[in-house]
């Protein structure tokens, strides 16, 4: 029984993984058409993009000369 269990499971764990990646998906297509409007609409430059990503990338990587304990 313990391994009947183990692979529904299985399948449950592999639909969970499935229905992430096509919400992902749909996210990440929203987020480049509203990225895509603000940037034809004269809002935002994709340059301005870029800079903020840079920022906000490094103010979120820890930085190895100080590990968090």
């Amino acid at each position: 029984m313990n391994r009947i269990h183990s692979h529904l499971d299985e399948i449950n764990m592999i639909g969970k993984l499935a229905d992430l990646k096509e919400s992902h998906y749909h996210q990440s297509l929203i987020l480049s058409s509203l990225i895509q409007v603000l940037i034809d609409k004269g809002i935002i430059t994709a340059q301005e993009l870029q800079q903020k990503s840079k920022e906000l990338d490094a103010a979120l990587t820890p930085n190895p000369a100080h590990p968090i304990s």
